[in-house]
């Protein structure tokens, strides 16, 4: 039975069209047009990451793991708005410009240039996608990918360059580490096609590397892992059968292969450098966490986990994967490390992704979570959702907005200056109007969020769906 790949058409990707069709224009554009009024408050930098291919792909396209990285970013100040875009530029991309036309396939492809089309070390190389997430830690701004070094920009956007951290991490990190915002340390993981298959490292409030990259035992294949957690205790790594295969890729099937029969895995990786602590059940897939942090203050205290539950696989795999229901919505675990026990619960079946929290209480326990979603109309695109959801983990409440002809991104928390709560703040994302195409940057306040956005800043380039994004508060 052949394993050939369809013939690739670009033009008939879904997540190459409409709201999510790349951009190439980088502009920079000041007072923006503003509907209702900006919190005069907030004084800093609203920063988003996203898939957005400079040259029309070939091959493969796999949102939302493949495409160049484009960051997009909102300059908030005195109740006025800037607008900026910025290529993340890697060396393959501006080989691709040299030649005006892509030279590498998407991922699924496995199509590499040979050292005529790019020289011998860009040649039989995967491509840099730090296309993911943008972060900034130790004065450091980065963007990342999803397991490889990150690219830092200035504070104009512009590319710096790959950072290893002082060739301290050359593998790089994954697209999700998290800040402890008690310590300043930023944990971090990377997995890999070779062993060691997964290792995790922290990075000191200077930037310096404070653990190298320590393996993690027990992972003896080359498995994907999207997404991490912190505790005070433990970074936490949600192992879902995902696996890599580099065989069925070359021989034209699928990159990922989700094997339900090896269950999911859940290891507690104790951050004082103790041994791991490991939990199981059935296969479940994650995308991203909430956020997780330790029960009580006992030693050996139950890790509470927040995450967005999927019952399969969403991305590559093979048919009679896709063909199997999927369901999933925001769910709880409670992982026992005295007893290696987890139970999981759903906490709302609603459609949901994207989940975020007030950073500042990211490892201690919260009490509210934004997620994107959808109010189940039909034309919308995977990863497209129409509506914010917000979610109270205490009353298990819920209050939604709904977004209309506007498709919404990942809402991003703005604290107030100088006030404590995770309610007197806002909650922002871009939105793309799927009527003409216009796009829109919307602050929400948290104390009423189902009541809309207070402004709404009107951009003058279409914005892409993307992914993940920050709010940097300008430095003193």
């Amino acid at each position: 039975m052949s394993t050939t790949r369809p013939r690739f058409d670009p033009t008939r990707v879904p997540h190459l069209l409409g709201s999510f069709a790349p951009v190439s224009e980088q502009v920079d554009i000041a007072d923006l047009e503003v509907t209702g009024e900006l919190p005069a408050a907030l004084d800093g930098l609203y920063l988003r990451n996203g898939p957005n291919p400079r040259f029309t792909p070939i091959g493969s396209y796999l949102y939302p793991i493949d495409g160049d990285g484009m960051l997009h970013g909102v300059r908030l100040s005195a109740g006025r708005a800037r607008y900026r875009n910025r290529f993340v530029r890697t060396p393959a991309m501006e080989a691709e410009e040299r030649a005006g036309r892509a030279l590498w396939g998407g991922l699924e492809s496995m199509i590499m240039p040979d050292a005529g089309e790019v020289g011998p070390e860009l040649a039989a190389t995967f491509k840099d996608l730090p296309d993911i997430n943008v972060v900034r830690h130790a004065g450091r701004l980065l963007a990342l990918a999803e397991s490889a070094c990150p690219f830092r920009v200035d504070a104009a956007l512009e590319t710096v360059g790959r950072e290893d951290f002082g060739g301290a991490l050359p593998a790089g990190i994954t697209a999700h580490p998290k800040i402890d915002p008690v310590t300043g340390e930023m944990v971090v993981f990377c997995y890999g096609l070779q062993p060691p298959y997964l290792t995790w490292s922290v990075i000191a409030p200077d930037g310096t590397v404070s653990r190298g990259p320590t393996p993690v035992e027990g992972v003896d294949e080359p498995m994907m892992i999207h997404d991490m957690a912190l505790t005070a205790r433990y970074a936490v790594l949600v192992l879902a059968p995902a696996f890599f295969d580099l065989d069925a890729a070359m021989a034209g099937g699928s990159f990922l292969d989700w094997r339900p029969e090896r269950g999911t895995r859940v290891v507690l990786l104790p951050r004082d450098g103790g041994p791991p602590r490991w939990a199981a059940d059935e296969a479940f897939w994650m995308w991203h966490t909430v956020n997780a942090y330790d029960e009580n203050q006992a030693e050996d205290a139950p890790v509470v986990l927040d995450y967005v539950q999927w019952s399969r696989l969403t991305v590559g795999g093979s048919a009679s994967d896709a063909a199997q229901p999927l369901s999933g919505g925001l769910a709880r675990a409670r992982i026992d490390p005295a007893s290696g026990s987890m139970a999981r619960t759903l906490l709302d079946d609603s459609r949901v992704e994207f989940p975020r929290v007030d950073d500042r209480r990211l490892g201690r326990r919260h009490r509210h979570a934004a997620l994107a979603t959808d109010t189940g109309r039909a034309d919308l695109l995977p990863g497209e959702y129409d509506a914010i959801r917000w979610y109270d983990t205490e009353t298990g409440a819920a209050r939604v907005w709904t977004a209309g002809n506007l498709s919404v991104g990942e809402p991003v928390y703005a604290p107030e200056p100088g006030r404590e709560s995770d309610e007197s703040g806002y909650w922002m994302t871009f939105a793309t109007d799927r009527t003409d195409q216009s796009s829109w940057f919307l602050v929400i306040p948290a104390q009423d969020p189902s009541s809309g956005p207070v402004a709404r800043v009107r951009i003058p380039v279409r914005v892409p769906l993307g992914l993940h994004g920050c709010w940097l508060p300008t430095e003193p």
